[in-house]
């Protein structure tokens, strides 16, 4: 069952599964606050590749969560129909 409260900050893929691009002014602000963070990590650990990995890992799976929790319709498969 979906959620019709739920905010829609991510569009669907039309194709796979998971989110597309951004929809609203939040998606876009995680969006660049992810790569912001997963750049300063890199650039910071440069040196320490295990630890940039260690440190993206969680970092990544926050980024996943959120976007599959505000995807409009939600993460299913999609094979190109429109919603």
């Amino acid at each position: 069952m979906v959620d019709d409260d739920r905010p829609e900050w991510f569009a669907p893929k039309r194709y796979g599964y998971g989110s597309g691009m951004p929809i609203s002014w939040q998606g876009w602000a995680i969006t660049i606050a992810f790569i912001a963070l997963a750049m300063l990590i890199a650039v910071k650990f440069a040196h320490r590749p295990l630890l940039v990995v260690a440190a993206l890992a969680p970092l990544t799976i926050v980024l996943m969560v959120i976007t599959a929790k505000t995807t409009r319709g939600g993460w299913r498969w999609r094979w190109g129909e429109k919603d």
